[in-house]
């Protein structure tokens, strides 16, 4: 119980509360501050966004409710409450009315694990990264109930988009995933962020983390593989028939799940809240970590304002071919160099608590390979431009002359 019962449920206990009315409280407390801090920051990352995509597009964004249009999210989120509830007469109402309170949950949950600072977290699990994975499908799951049990064709098209595009990027993302949790010798997300001391992971394997950045943008949906809501073809994609709150969960559980992603790279990759003075303060550990995710988050907004939506045979053509085989090339090589370089002494067996200098022979090595890697990618991706020019400008020869030996048969 003492091991259990520490800060709040601790100062109730001295102050005379029964033992387990305070662990309960103290939980409960944990749980709504875990909880509130994603619900709070999607109020406010909606704003970003549309300032963002506002000056990239050279327009002013919102200006017009509360200062600089602040309070513009606060009005939308009155008027989709004020909306009515409508529920299509023939939808599966139980799967069509659970699956927006999933999709948002899904995205919820991961923040358990997040640590906010090496003090303050949800829940250190031994298996954080892969409980990360796990909570995430759910995501997944939910927009699939959404366009079936909608009872709408294009609904169920928008979900048949998921299991070839979302499903279809964990995969790399996975293989991605695996390398800082081989690097750091634990899935534990403390763990990760504490082997990252003496050298931060996308140093170490920059391919990983290019992969995961490119997998996270295609498992929230967003341009350029927002296939799932293509309005040119599926009018609003899965969740077309829902309005109201519902319509609203889904959109907001789209924004959070973004800048999760962006904390989540932030602790795997770029050694979460270290960075000076991390450990004199908790809030400014806390304020590193933010800014670290936030600037993540602020480059997927460009990318998302900047690049067209591709063809899902060309996004599709890209993971397995690419993606896919890269990262597995990527964990193999990576995972053989570490092991190399442990049995030589030439790196730490245990990366938690290493020094730059312990680093330094496998940082140089571990460089070595993922530019190797990626020259190779570069080269692969310039043969295949080349072949693809070459077959553009054949076309309009080839149509031309298929038109001439029509005209010729006719006359």
């Amino acid at each position: 119980m003492d091991e259990i019962c520490t800060g709040l449920c601790r100062l109730m206990v001295d102050s005379g509360a029964d033992a387990g009315l305070a662990q309960f409280v103290s939980l409960l407390v944990g749980v709504l501050l875990v909880s509130g801090v994603p619900l709070l920051t999607v109020i406010l990352l909606i704003w970003i966004e549309r300032k963002v995509a506002a000056r990239i597009q050279d327009r002013i964004g919102p200006n017009r409710v509360g200062p600089i249009g602040l309070m513009q999210t606060f009005a939308d989120l009155l008027k989709l409450l004020g909306k009515e509830d409508i529920t299509p007469t023939a939808a599966d109402r139980l799967l069509y009315n659970v699956a927006p309170l999933v999709s948002f949950a899904s995205v919820v949950l991961i923040w358990a694990v997040v640590p906010f600072t090496p003090f303050h977290y949800g829940v250190d699990l031994e298996i954080g990264a892969l409980f990360f994975v796990a909570v995430a499908s759910f995501g997944t799951l939910a927009i699939m109930v959404a366009g079936w049990a909608s009872n709408n064709k294009y609904a169920l098209l928008g979900a048949f988009r998921v299991v070839s595009l979302l499903v279809s990027y964990e995969v790399p993302l996975v293989f991605a995933l695996l390398v800082p949790v081989l690097l750091a010798g634990s899935m534990s997300m403390l763990d990760i962020v504490n082997a990252q001391s003496g050298m931060w992971f996308v140093v170490l394997s920059p391919l990983a983390f290019v992969i995961f950045y490119i997998s996270s943008q295609a498992e929230t949906g967003r341009a350029p593989f927002d296939l799932i809501e293509a309005e040119s073809e599926l009018v609003a994609g899965f969740n077309i028939e829902y309005s109201g709150m519902k319509f609203g969960m889904f959109f907001a559980a789209e924004f959070l799940h973004v800048f999760t992603n962006g904390i989540l790279m932030a602790l795997l990759f770029f050694g979460g809240w270290m960075g000076p003075l991390y450990y004199e303060s908790p809030l400014i550990a806390f304020a590193w970590l933010g800014a670290k995710g936030g600037l993540i988050y602020l480059t997927t907004l460009w990318l998302r304002n900047t690049v067209p939506r591709l063809r899902i045979d060309q996004i599709m053509a890209f993971n397995w071919k690419c993606l896919v085989p890269l990262s597995i090339a990527n964990i193999v090589l990576v995972s053989l160099a570490l092991k190399v370089l442990q049995e030589l002494g030439m790196a730490p067996r245990q990366l938690i608590g290493a020094s730059f200098v312990d680093m330094l022979p496998a940082t140089i090595l571990l460089l070595l390979i993922n530019g190797a890697l990626t020259l190779y990618l570069l080269g692969i991706l310039r043969r295949r431009g080349k072949v693809a020019r070459r077959e553009a400008q054949a076309a309009p020869v080839q149509f031309a002359r298929a038109t001439a030996a029509t005209a010729a048969t006719a006359d």
